[in-house]
């Protein structure tokens, strides 16, 4: 099984997928991870700005390496904001049964009541370096962005409405179940 997970920023994809790792201990890769050795090996010119370009320059890496765990039997969690909106488009009935998808996103609401605590945790899983242009209107419309480009292309967002812990295991227990 492959489980891909995608969000807006701050959403909690990354702590999503370490948990989903020490629950079902499948491998685990971070498209993040993937980016920045690619900048840091100047193999790309791209910065980690450079958002829309980098999904185009990394989404079929990643794409063809879900496809090659796919036939090789092998489960493993991707983790990334650099999966396209149309991802499934990308892959025919050989694989698609074999994947499994969430993409988080926070409400407004959610983000007013808990900005705080959104921030606190921002380094819970890995250390941010700059994380000053975090701000409730930069996270709203992230997410607003999120959610209304993945529901176009007929995704599910999960959103994050009141209790984050609950919603992350309700989506692991999802998972689970199939």
């Amino acid at each position: 099984m492959i489980i891909l997970i995608t969000g807006a920023s701050h959403a909690g994809k990354t702590l999503l997928a370490q948990r989903l790792l020490e629950r079902f201990h499948f491998p685990y890769l971070s498209v993040d991870h993937l980016k920045m050795g690619l900048i840091r090996s100047g193999n790309t010119r791209l910065t980690p700005e450079d958002d829309d370009a980098l999904t185009a320059y990394l989404w079929p890496i990643v794409r063809e390496i879900i496809k090659t765990a796919v036939e090789n039997r092998q489960n493993l969690i991707v983790e990334g904001c650099y999966i396209p909106p149309d991802w499934r488009r990308d892959f025919d009935e050989r694989y698609l049964p074999f994947i499994r998808f969430v993409c988080l996103a926070m409400t407004e609401q959610y983000i007013d009541v808990h900005f705080d605590a959104i921030r606190a945790h921002a380094c819970d899983i890995e250390m941010r370096q700059d994380d000053s242009a975090c701000t409730p209107d930069t996270l709203k419309a992230d997410n607003r962005k999120v959610t209304e480009d993945f529901r176009r292309a007929g995704e599910r967002v999960v959103r994050i409405e009141d209790d984050y812990v609950q919603t992350i295991r309700t989506v692991s227990d999802r998972i689970e179940k199939g």
